[in-house]
């Protein structure tokens, strides 16, 4: 078992269906701490924006679901467009179906691959990042904290809320300006959200990581070495060397501080951007 004490929470993470993502070591460091899971994916491609090759597939969420029942916790998998509000609304439901509550409830599912310059943005691309980036944390705030509300009034059991920033939401990116409007935007609804959830015990925070090579990293390495004229091996020496701690981020870095901002050893912390980034965003 984990080290904070989060046993018997049930703990959801949209975006957490695709194997080598940030969202499958959230989950999996959530059931490792002894917590009962609801994996959440889109499940299917959903048109030219959201292709196969960018979604956690059903199948794939539940070979997720059974690797995080091997901690000795319950794992339920549910699909779930989070641009939808009936989606979002029926992830909440199963998992209190399943579970009976709702503890901590992390935005994960992102769209980090639709990069163009501003002046050649199509609409329909901007229109897709914002829809998943800020809409779809706005209802997985609405919803999850609706129904925590109702846990604390019903036993001052309050909750956690996690979103997953990046260091976009602080500093600006070439070919990235919708990307990093919409991570902007979730540190602004993660303050105001704060403020109005903190009465019932309720905390919500982002955790902001600087560049992580997951199967979408590594896309991005790519593409962001072609713009800049550079080969792949320049491209990541480069920005190595922009990290005072030495290295790229980890999934197992943004898992560890989901697990830490869960847990009552973060009860007093809310409304906060954390960086967690080795050094290379401080602010």
């Amino acid at each position: 078992m984990g080290i904070y004490q989060l046993q018997g929470k049930t703990a959801i993470v949209t975006g957490s269906g695709r194997k080598g993502g940030i969202g499958e070591a959230v989950i999996m460091r959530f059931a490792a701490e002894g917590c009962n899971v609801v994996v959440s994916d889109i499940g299917t491609s959903a048109g030219e924006n959201f292709p196969g090759s960018a979604i956690g597939s059903t199948q794939e969420m539940e070979i997720i679901a059974e690797d995080c029942r091997q901690h000795g916790v319950k794992a339920i998998t549910v699909p779930c467009d989070v641009r939808k509000e009936a989606d979002m609304a029926n992830l909440v439901e199963q998992a209190v179906t399943a579970f009976g509550s709702i503890d901590i409830f992390v935005n994960n599912a992102g769209v980090g691959y639709l990069m163009q310059l501003v002046t050649e943005m199509d609409e329909d691309k901007w229109s897709a990042v914002m829809d998943v980036n800020v809409k779809g944390y706005f209802l997985g705030i609405k919803h999850a904290g609706k129904r925590m509300i109702a846990q604390s009034e019903a036993s001052k059991k309050g909750g956690r809320i996690i979103n997953i920033g990046s260091q976009a939401s602080k500093s600006g990116f070439p070919f990235a300006a919708a990307y990093t409007a919409s991570k902007h935007a979730v540190v602004g609804l993660t303050r105001s959200s704060a403020i109005e959830l903190a009465k019932y015990g309720i905390t919500v925070n982002t955790v902001c990581p600087n560049h992580i090579t997951t199967g979408l990293g590594a896309w991005q390495n790519e593409f962001f070495a072609e713009k800049l004229g550079l080969t792949l091996d320049q491209y990541l020496a480069r920005m190595k060397s922009n990290i005072p701690l030495g290295r790229p981020g980890l999934t197992s870095d943004i898992a560890k501080a989901c697990a830490f901002l869960a847990s009552s050893e973060a009860e007093y912390i809310t409304g906060e951007a954390m960086n967690v980034s080795g050094g290379e965003e401080m602010h």
